[in-house]
């Protein structure tokens, strides 16, 4: 089963970037769609981005189209979540996940890393 470790959050003012890598070991990572889901104390996880195995198609949710860019290198066994224009509501724990969808309109994941904690200053 593919060990997920993430890495790369942290404390940022807003309008500021960060790029969160996920580091896959142990499965079979490029064979998967992968993706980024999020988590805040008292709200729902929310879905953050998703990519193919091949990386040719990627789905955001709406709260963060145009700002975070999801990709991946599959010989690296790396994803990766380039977040710009960050706002203080993106402050969550982050977490990389395998990833399933039937039509790309709803996804939901699998097995999951520990998460990264980020925090968006105002």
């Amino acid at each position: 089963q593919v060990q997920l470790v993430e890495s790369g959050g942290g404390l940022v003012q807003a309008g500021g970037s960060l790029k969160l890598t996920c580091a896959a070991s142990g499965g079979a990572f490029s064979t998967e769609s992968m993706g980024w889901f999020r988590q805040s104390p008292g709200k729902q996880e929310e879905f953050v981005a998703a990519i193919t195995w091949n990386g040719r198609r990627a789905d955001y949710g709406d709260s963060v189209k145009g700002r975070f860019t999801i990709s991946r290198d599959n010989g690296r066994n790396e994803l990766y979540l380039q977040m710009n224009s960050l706002k203080p509501e993106d402050t969550a724990a982050y977490f990389c996940a395998v990833v399933y969808t039937q039509d790309m309109s709803s996804w939901t994941y699998g097995h999951r890393g520990q998460g990264t904690q980020v925090t968006v200053s105002s």
